[in-house]
């Protein structure tokens, strides 16, 4: 019997264990891991972020008790509170707050009145010391939606194989040494409904609209319908290249 009671006793304080505060620490980076693996299915990108969005990433420092997210347009900082239901308050200086629960090993967003219900996954991938807030979320949705290797079907460098990297770097595709998604903000504005990337060689750029379906993957020139005192507006002018993943 006694033997029965101090089992019994042990699996409450094991129990007890399991409920700590210190599992309910939600410090670190967090990525929405959930619009990387839409977007990883080979369709429009924006269509994921929209779908599964809008806050792309939270950097969170309970010690500190501040915690910010980005959407991928803006940067937002707010004071980190302890809630005693076990939910973390983050208060965006009286406009508005969030509510965010850790979930064994998930981040959960509550939904409000301002934005959806969301879920975020650790990060994984290791970004630079001092890297902006985002670069995690960008840098694993660049190994999942643009890694690999893919040839170049039709345009500038026919049969070139082209690695586009995490970290920004392009290798093969003819005229350009780097390259970033737009994810939000002006140049989704700018684009339309369209997806679109920027592409540079030696530090001098331009945006393109491009094409993901499936292993293909089409960048067009762009064509600006705006006139020259107006935002730009691009839609998708000649193809350039025609790109199938190996």
């Amino acid at each position: 019997m006694r033997k029965a009671l101090a089992l019994s006793l042990l699996a409450v304080f094991l129990g007890g264990c399991a409920s700590d505060p210190a599992d309910r620490d939600i410090s670190g980076t967090w990525i929405n891991q959930v619009a990387i693996d839409a977007a990883a299915q080979g369709g429009p990108l924006r269509e994921a972020l929209q779908a599964y969005g809008p806050n792309l990433e939270w950097d969170v420092n309970t010690k500190a008790n501040q915690a910010r997210y980005t959407n991928g347009f803006e940067n937002v900082e707010g004071k980190l509170l302890a809630d005693e239901s076990g939910a973390w308050k983050v208060d965006f200086y009286g406009s508005s707050a969030s509510e965010l629960r850790r979930d064994g090993k998930q981040l959960s967003q509550v939904a409000s009145d301002n934005e959806p219900a969301q879920v975020f996954d650790r990060a994984v991938i290791q970004v630079p010391d001092g890297a902006p807030i985002g670069a995690s979320f960008e840098r694993a949705l660049y190994t999942a939606y643009m890694g690999g290797s893919w040839k170049v079907i039709s345009g500038p460098g026919e049969g070139n194989t082209v690695q586009f990297q995490a970290d920004g770097q392009v290798t093969g595709l003819t005229g350009a040494d780097r390259y970033a998604l737009c994810l939000a903000g002006d140049c989704a504005s700018m684009s339309g409904g369209n997806d679109s990337m920027w592409l540079q060689l030696n530090g001098q750029g331009n945006t393109w609209v491009f094409a993901r379906k499936g292993k293909e993957l089409e960048i067009f020139q762009t064509v600006n319908a705006s006139m020259a005192d107006e935002m730009p507006s691009f839609t998708p002018g000649d193809r350039k290249w025609l790109l199938e993943k190996q």
